[in-house]
């Protein structure tokens, strides 16, 4: 894989390279990327609704499911610190206290059930968004938290397909999110959920 993350000498990768250790030893980026949309996917059809409590050990099955197949790791917080362009994600010191934190205050929440549509759309951003800035995984928490939104979705009476979502759109509103701007991915959820 490219080095999309910039994690400079990343004990995750092949060394010498930017392409993660993987289970099918493939060493080529593009091969690499391949496999794991195409496993991750089919993995994803596999995974049945399930109501919450939803929680860090939740998100973390979800992973491994999506990439047991792959990857030794899959399901365990990262080990390393990774940053995006000049989006420095959490410090892996302080991943899983970040996230339980998060995930204790959606649960206050009451996983966002009964609540408007206009309001869910509204703290469904914040959490996405807070929760891709802890990023708990070396790789693939975008697809481990769509799936948990999905279930976050499923459960507050409502549908939700990202089909539609353009991928440069879908980045923009993540790199927005960084600074607590949630607009763009409120605009994103809005099409991407209904009754």
């Amino acid at each position: 894989m490219s080095d999309k993350y910039g994690a400079g000498d990343d004990p995750y990768c092949y060394p010498g390279t930017r392409v993660l250790k993987n289970k099918l030893s493939i060493q080529q980026a593009s091969l690499l990327e391949e496999a794991e949309r195409d496993l991750s996917c089919v993995a994803a059809a596999s995974i049945d609704f399930a109501e919450p409590p939803y929680d860090l050990s939740y998100l973390c099955e979800i992973h491994t499911r999506l990439f047991e197949d792959l990857y030794d790791w899959a399901g365990e917080l990262r080990r390393v610190d990774i940053t995006k362009g000049t989006t420095r994600f959490c410090n892996m010191s302080f991943v899983e206290k970040q996230a339980n934190q998060l995930f204790s205050a959606l649960a206050k929440e009451h996983y966002l059930a009964d609540l408007s549509y206009d309001r869910f759309i509204d703290r469904l951003a914040f959490y996405y968004c807070e929760l891709n800035m802890i990023h708990p995984f070396r790789e693939g928490n975008g697809r481990a938290q769509r799936v948990l939104f999905e279930h976050l979705t499923i459960n507050a009476g409502f549908k939700i397909s990202f089909e539609t979502v353009n991928a440069g759109e879908w980045i923009e509103a993540n790199i927005r999110g960084v600074d607590c701007d949630y607009s763009k991915m409120k605009s994103i959820l809005n099409i991407c959920i209904s009754y």
